[in-house]
């Protein structure tokens, strides 16, 4: 295959597959029956505002509310108002947002019907700090996770636990009315308690958990946030909680959908596509050893599939910045994959995060080909040096090789996919 032609196939594959999960296909069927009372909608992440507009296509009768989603992300709404905060630190605009959703689901009767949008990245768009915390100190320890290497479910237990909104708080601020909530998943295992840190979903991790993560990875946090944690003020309500009783949820868009709407591209161009798994974590540049590996014993030996083919992966990796260089974590795994192929002929990959901004970066991820490695050398750069200074963007924009969407508005994080011919 052609290099232009193997280039477009992994391009038209990511497409694909962020058109797959997007809000307007997937949300509509899930919509509940409207109450005898009110409906307000409410929402965080980056799909936040076009499920927001999803809801509005298709809803028969009346509503209003607010949802934040990151800057960049916003759509035209009529009825919900649409509001933009910072990710992946939070902000002062979030801040004020959260407040402003907690302040609108007081005073609902139990005829009354919240329907909560939640997506990727509603963690840091909810920041609303439990009482006694600063905005500046969830802002640190947000930073701290963020290097740290920690997995996405660690990071959202050490939220839940410094928050007055997420881990089920905002569900028991809506009650007596019922609350639906719909999900589009960016955590490997799609559990929606921690899907934006499950702010309408029952919490069964404890002060104790959070403790015991910021130990792991050595993050030393002020006194007054330590003590909210060991003396227990920051517990989040359980799922015995009977406030939960009357609500609902549903994941309505998952990375396996996307993953699978990719393989359907490849197989109709005549590519055999193997899905390897829809939860891969880990630190990126080690799986992208791992993948390479694998991308070398089918190159060269037929094994454990045969050419041509393409190995389809997603889940959410981790980075542990010890550099100064820019790039998220799929240009890290491209990168590091790279080094390790060196040019082996017949492998070809993109790596993108399905929201369209890889990390807090402007490009969704970058494509490798085999002459990536001879290509960087002629212009002077050391893939190995990149990789230990974290600059996979540096990497693939010198090459022309970022891949540039632009916020896609949904989110079930990471897309990789290797070709093999």
């Amino acid at each position: 295959m052609h290099p232009t032609k193997a280039r477009e196939l992994l391009l038209d594959m990511f497409s694909a597959a962020t058109a797959a999960v997007s809000a307007g296909k997937c949300l509509p069927p899930f919509l509940p029956e409207p109450p005898k009372g009110r409906t307000l909608v409410i929402g965080a992440g980056k799909g936040a505002a076009a499920m927001a507009k999803a809801v509005e296509d298709h809803w028969q009768g009346d509503l209003s509310g607010l949802v934040v989603t990151r800057y960049g992300h916003g759509t035209d709404c009529r009825r919900i108002e649409v509001v933009e905060a910072a990710h992946p630190v939070p902000d002062e605009a979030g801040r004020r947002a959260a407040g402003r959703i907690m302040d609108m689901v007081r005073g609902l009767t139990e005829d009354d019907l919240v329907l909560c949008l939640i997506s990727g990245g509603g963690s840091a768009l909810l920041a609303l700090p439990a009482e006694g915390i600063t905005l500046e100190q969830k802002q640190a320890v947000n930073k701290a996770l963020l290097k740290s290497g920690a997995t996405i479910s660690e990071m959202n237990c050490v939220r839940k636990h410094f928050s007055a909104i997420k881990g089920g708080r905002l569900a028991l601020a809506c009650a007596p009315a019922r609350v639906v909530t719909l999900l589009i998943s960016d955590v490997p295992g799609d559990d929606p308690g921690v899907i934006a840190s499950g702010p309408t979903l029952p919490d069964p991790t404890t002060c104790a958990d959070a403790l015991a993560i910021l130990r792991k990875y050595r993050i030393e946090v002020p006194e007054n946030m330590e003590r909210h944690l060991t003396s227990g003020a920051g517990e989040t309500p359980k799922p015995d909680e009977p406030r939960f009783a009357r609500n609902t949820h549903h994941v309505i868009a998952t990375a396996q959908q996307a993953l699978e709407a990719a393989a359907a591209v490849a197989q109709a161009a005549g590519v055999t596509p193997h899905i390897l798994s829809d939860e891969m974590e880990g630190e990126a540049r080690d799986v992208g050893m791992v993948h390479a590996a694998l991308a070398r014993q089918v190159a060269l030996r037929g094994q454990p599939f045969d050419k041509p083919c393409v190995i389809i992966s997603g889940g959410e990796t981790t980075v542990t910045v010890r550099g100064k260089g820019r790039g998220g974590r799929n240009a890290e795994f491209l990168l590091s994959l790279a080094a390790t192929l060196n040019g082996q002929p017949g492998v070809h990959a993109i790596a993108c995060d399905t929201d369209g901004i890889d990390g807090s970066e402007d490009n969704a991820g970058a494509v490798y080909q085999p002459d990536s490695i001879a290509r960087s050398e002629e212009l002077g750069l050391r893939a190995r040096a990149m990789l230990d200074n974290n600059d996979g963007y540096g990497f693939f924009s010198a090459l022309g090789d970022l891949v540039v969407t632009g916020p896609t508005r949904t989110n079930v994080n990471d897309f990789r996919a290797m070709l093999i011919v």
